[in-house]
């Protein structure tokens, strides 16, 4: 049996959901929602949504202030990522619905929005393992279980959120889509990495 020797840095889930107008095209809206299990400020669910429903503005939505600043500032970063910045984060209620082989609900309510993500025609799961540093830019390694949405769909506040699912590439032979449920979502890096220590 092998041992990671990397820093586990969170484990949980990692779902995403963009939509566009076509595959090539700049998504309408993108939405990375978080449910952790484990992380050094502890478990909780983030929102992190952009997209012609929020004007295109970065919205950040949790349950757990201090671990979403974290998963912000320490991780969502190492992706070159849109979200940046002291961008208010607005307190919500997280639950779900469905499973992973008819369709999957995230609900995300706050004072003034009331958000559904659904992911439905579900198609076979996909294993992800990236080491650290195996992916240029990104010091983190990654290790998840993807499931592929044909089909998916937002809705804030009763307005459904233009754009589809798109198939999208993963590596050389194996494609996936836009709109994913990533499960058993694990985040190492070096122990020796400045980032290793927060």
């Amino acid at each position: 049996m092998g041992v990671d020797a990397n820093k586990v840095r969170l484990t949980g889930e990692n779902s995403f959901l963009r939509l566009g107008a076509s595959a090539d095209a700049e998504p309408t809206t993108s939405n990375s929602h978080w449910r952790i299990v484990h992380s050094p400020k502890g478990p909780g669910h983030v929102l992190f949504t952009k997209g012609e429903l929020t004007g295109h503005e970065p919205r950040v939505y949790s349950d757990n202030i201090d671990m979403a600043r974290w998963l912000q500032e320490g991780v969502q970063a190492s992706m070159g990522d849109q979200y940046s910045g002291d961008i208010p984060i607005i307190e919500a209620d997280f639950w779900k619905s469905g499973d992973t082989l008819s369709f999957w609900t995230e609900y995300i309510e706050s004072r003034d929005d009331h958000i559904t993500l659904t992911w439905y025609d579900l198609g076979e799961p996909v294993m992800m393992a990236n080491l650290p540093g195996e992916k240029e830019g990104q010091p983190h390694g990654v290790y998840s279980l993807l499931i592929p949405a044909a089909r998916a769909q937002m809705t804030v506040n009763g307005v459904v959120a233009l754009g589809k699912a798109h198939p999208r590439p993963l590596d050389d032979t194996t494609a996936i889509s836009t709109c994913c449920i990533a499960l058993s979502e694990t985040w190492t890096i070096p122990r020796d990495h400045a980032w290793a220590s927060a």
